[in-house]
């Protein structure tokens, strides 16, 4: 940084900086070094935690064809350092003596933690199969837990393998947990910090950290790529759970539903993007073959899907074991109901370069036979059938927990919802709560003549949308702009002062030291400067 940090005051703000790279900048790294910057800036004391080759397996430095593999911790190390240059290594010993001992222009530091096996770890999980890993507990920490979602993750699966490369990885994730939980809760009782603030919460090292503060009554704080472009959000919940408070007192202007309506109108012809990914660069309507079958039919229902493996499956887990489970189901009243014409969708994110599922509604599709039944239509992640003109076409539409749901609510159409999303939070959808529920409505929804939705649904549908969109996502396009590859961000020029003055780190402060609740007062200006 160009300038001298003011003299700090309070209790510091711990960074935990993991999982969100190894050689490159994402967009998650960008937010979590602005903030921090504009922290310092502003005399707020900041420690980052930071990896120096401080787990024997990561997850983004899993190599999941050879998973023995080393992970790149040379070039990951590396970029950690650059972004730190300048600011001193505290020691675990003496952390809080070497704060207060500083220079007034060094009030922040590094805390780097490193890798140390511990051997009785090592023999208590050596013969334990993925079941027993997967429940594992150390020293009354769930470390199986903790380390479950960043391994299904990373291997692009939600049923793990019990075999030998699948377990090797699994104890080397729940070791390298172990080693997390120990030095972070060093570095609590060393600093006693106001807040913790991390990425996601889901991959084993943020959430051992996330587990290790709450248990203390720190406030822990994590962020996710928001729902707009260049946009963070930040929450004192589970980021990739979205929980988003939406005010009974809240109801749309002219000018937000104009707002809202512009950016639907974008959506619905498939020009968007999400974390850099443009998933729909030339989308077609139906075409004459699919509306030619569909005729023979008494009514269309379409299914969509999600990515199994994807961060938000955990939360939307609560009704049904998984989304393949809730896809079984289905598939027996589709073969009771020959009358009616299903759509399955794949979700596109299923095939995305460098990140295909490898446990797919593809191979669903195939190990079950379901094209042979002759009211089944089968849409892979590749095909750009718009989904749009599939809902105004459809009796009603059958989701797990994918945005489309609330979109498909937005526009009137009946959604039964059978996966916890972000979305019903609040009443948006049907959403029974048992799998014999289910099980009933997806029945009652075919055999009546029409389905009648609560009129609050479209309401709450559209409210909802605007906070996730225009209130939640807070924008930092003024200092972040997409690099060669679009899901990899690089610094603009800009003046400190303008950081620092931005609303959206202002906000973000609030939320943190204040106990604010991370949401934009003014988005129309924020939202003009972010695409400048």
């Amino acid at each position: 940084m160009a300038r001298s940090e003011p003299q700090s005051a309070g209790a510091p703000v711990v960074f935990f900086k993991a999982s969100t790279g190894i050689d490159d900048l994402s967009w998650n790294s960008g937010f979590h070094l602005l903030t921090s910057w504009a922290f310092r800036l502003q005399g707020i004391p900041v420690v980052y935690f930071a990896c120096d080759s401080g787990m024997s397996h990561c997850v983004l430095g899993t190599n999941r064809d050879t998973v023995q593999k080393a992970p790149p911790c040379k070039s990951c190390v590396y970029q950690s350092k650059t972004l730190y240059a300048g600011l001193k290594t505290l020691e675990s010993d003496s952390l809080l003596s070497d704060m207060q001992e500083q220079a007034p222009a060094l009030h922040s530091g590094v805390r780097w933690f490193n890798f140390q096996r511990d051997p009785e770890l090592v023999k208590a999980i050596a013969d334990l199969s993925i079941d027993q890993l997967s429940r594992f507990t150390h020293h009354e920490i769930p470390l199986g837990a903790l380390c479950l979602p960043g391994l299904r993750w990373v291997l692009r699966v939600h049923h793990l393998n019990d075999d030998e490369s699948t377990r090797y990885l699994f104890r080397e994730y729940i070791c390298s947990a172990w080693n997390v939980a120990q030095k972070f809760d060093a570095l609590l009782d060393q600093t006693q910090p106001r807040a913790v603030l991390v990425f996601n919460g889901q991959f084993f090292p943020e959430a051992t950290a996330r587990y290790m503060a709450l248990k203390r009554g720190i406030r822990v704080i994590t962020h996710e790529v928001g729902f707009q472009p260049a946009t963070a959000f930040f929450t004192e919940g589970e980021a990739t759970a979205s929980p988003i408070p939406l005010p009974d007192s809240f109801e749309m202007n002219a000018e937000q539903n104009t707002q809202l309506d512009a950016y639907l109108a974008k959506r619905f012809q498939g020009d968007f993007t999400m974390a850099g990914i443009k998933f729909w660069a030339d989308m077609k309507g139906l075409d004459e073959s699919f509306l030619k079958k569909a005729a023979g039919f008494k009514q269309i229902v379409p299914i969509f899907t999600n990515v199994i493996f994807d961060t938000s499956q955990p939360h939307a887990n609560t009704v049904f074991e998984d989304m393949f489970d809730w896809l079984d189901m289905a598939l027996e009243v589709i073969q009771e109901n020959p009358e009616t014409l299903f759509v399955i969708r794949a979700h596109p994110d299923e095939s995305r370069v460098r990140k295909a599922s490898r446990e797919t509604v593809a191979g669903w599709v195939e190990a079950r036979n379901v094209t042979d039944l002759p009211n089944v239509v089968f849409v892979s992640p590749k095909e750009t059938l718009s989904s749009y003109e599939l809902i105004l076409k459809s009796k009603f539409v059958m989701v797990y927990n994918s945005t489309i749901g609330l979109e498909a609510a937005i526009m009137g159409a009946a959604v039964l919802c059978a996966g916890r999303a972000r979305f019903t939070q609040y009443p948006t959808v049907f959403f029974p709560q048992t799998v014999d529920e289910v099980r009933r409505k997806m029945k009652e929804f075919l055999d009546v003549e029409s389905v009648d939705v609560p009129l609050e649904f479209k309401r709450n549908a559209r409210r909802f949308l605007y906070y996730q969109l225009f209130r939640t996502s807070l924008p930092f396009g003024e200092f972040l702009e997409p690099s060669v590859r679009t899901t990899q961000t690089k610094l603009k020029s800009f003046a400190l002062d303008e950081l620092i003055n931005s609303e959206s780190v202002q906000v973000v402060k609030e939320g943190i030291l204040e106990g604010g609740d991370f949401l934009l007062k003014n988005y129309t200006d924020c939202h003009l400067k972010n695409i400048s």
